[in-house]
């Protein structure tokens, strides 16, 4: 049975599993029923990996309107101009 990643592996954990899933794979030194094991759980990786970048966008654009909606609100001696993005 694959092992599934639980709530305490961070992304940058789950990233280093993958990869090193990748090199394996890529090595062509794994047996047929290993590889596929490899792969099953290459693809959990990914598809959870996937999911948390889609909520964290999710996160910069919640965040990012906020801050327009600031910024829109303000008078303009209310803004500081010495930050640039």
């Amino acid at each position: 049975m694959t092992k599934k990643s639980g709530p305490t592996k961070n992304f940058e954990d789950q990233f280093k599993e993958l990869e090193s899933i990748v090199e394996e794979l890529e090595s062509g030194e794994v047996n047929l029923d290993t590889g596929l094991k490899k792969f099953e759980r290459g693809l959990e990786l990914a598809q959870d990996l996937k999911k948390q970048i889609a909520e964290v966008e999710n996160k910069v654009e919640v965040i990012k309107k906020k801050f327009a909606n600031t910024t829109e609100t303000e008078t303009p001696d209310e803004k500081d101009d010495t930050l640039n993005f």
